[in-house]
């Protein structure tokens, strides 16, 4: 396979599994005003998607029925579901401190905006469409840590952030990392791609073909910085939750002996 066969989703040995790919081309800076007000200017946006996640719960309800039937997702489902992710993926890239840029009010991806995603419509596996949600528990299980991880300490993020005026690369690294795979997630369990969810801890730099990176993440070459930031997020979201398991566990068993 030469380099020009190559994608950004593609790996050797699995030619009929893309994988979803994240573009986020990083700005040099970050306005302070912006990242001071980030989430109260991004509300409207979490409006929007309220009500596009109600539209797309529905339509991946439908999907799926469609997938087992005919091996597939509908056209028009298929560029739905992949413009709600592409929409929620801007706004998350927004949240997470990763672009400058307001996202813009539209579910077609805009042509120069900072964060782009791309998904193919491909040919799935019914059996896989069948058990799409026991084979995701794996996956939903490691992105849900990763993100109550960098979701604890988002904070210390957005005040580093606001005093730099921009984002140390560790910190964007395992946060590109942590968005891209919460995106591969979404985009498996909504029956966008056959391949399942990988590439946490980014691409090996000796795979990367020369020349075939779009922008720093889609071939994400992580340093060893951001890699122990993305085992950070991991380990804390693994405290926060044993933390809020024993938490419940407790006042379960208290209201239980206050009972008469």
């Amino acid at each position: 396979m030469t380099a020009a066969q190559w994608s950004p989703g593609r790996r050797a040995g699995d030619a009929d599994e893309f994988r979803p790919v994240l573009d986020v081309v990083e700005p040099a800076r970050r306005r302070r005003l912006t990242v001071l007000f980030r989430l109260l200017l991004l509300i409207p946006h979490a409006v929007v998607l309220f009500f596009l996640e109600i539209a797309a719960f529905f339509t991946v309800v439908f999907a799926w029925f469609a997938a087992l039937a005919f091996g597939r997702l509908p056209g028009p489902a298929f560029r739905f579901l992949a413009e709600v992710l592409a929409y929620r993926t801007r706004v998350g890239a927004s949240a997470m401190l990763l672009i400058d840029s307001y996202p813009p009010f539209a579910l077609t991806q805009p042509p120069h905006y900072p964060v782009r995603i791309d998904v193919r419509p491909t040919r799935l596996n019914r059996l896989a469409v069948f058990f799409r949600l026991v084979l995701v528990i794996p996956a939903a299980i490691v992105q849900g840590l990763v993100t109550s991880g960098w979701s604890a300490l988002a904070i210390l993020w957005w005040l580093i952030t606001l005093v730099l005026g921009r984002m140390p690369r560790p910190l964007f690294e395992a946060t590109a990392a942590t968005l891209r795979y919460e995106m591969r997630v979404s985009a498996y369990l909504s029956m966008l791609t056959p391949a399942h969810p990988k590439g946490l801890f980014g691409e090996d730099a000796l795979a990367v073909p020369r020349g075939q990176r779009r922008s720093a993440t889609s071939w994400l070459v992580m340093s060893t910085a951001g890699k122990a930031l993305l085992v950070l997020f991991l380990v804390l979201g693994v405290i926060g939750g044993v933390t809020t398991s024993t938490a419940r566990s407790s006042s379960d068993d208290t209201g239980y002996s206050m009972r008469p």
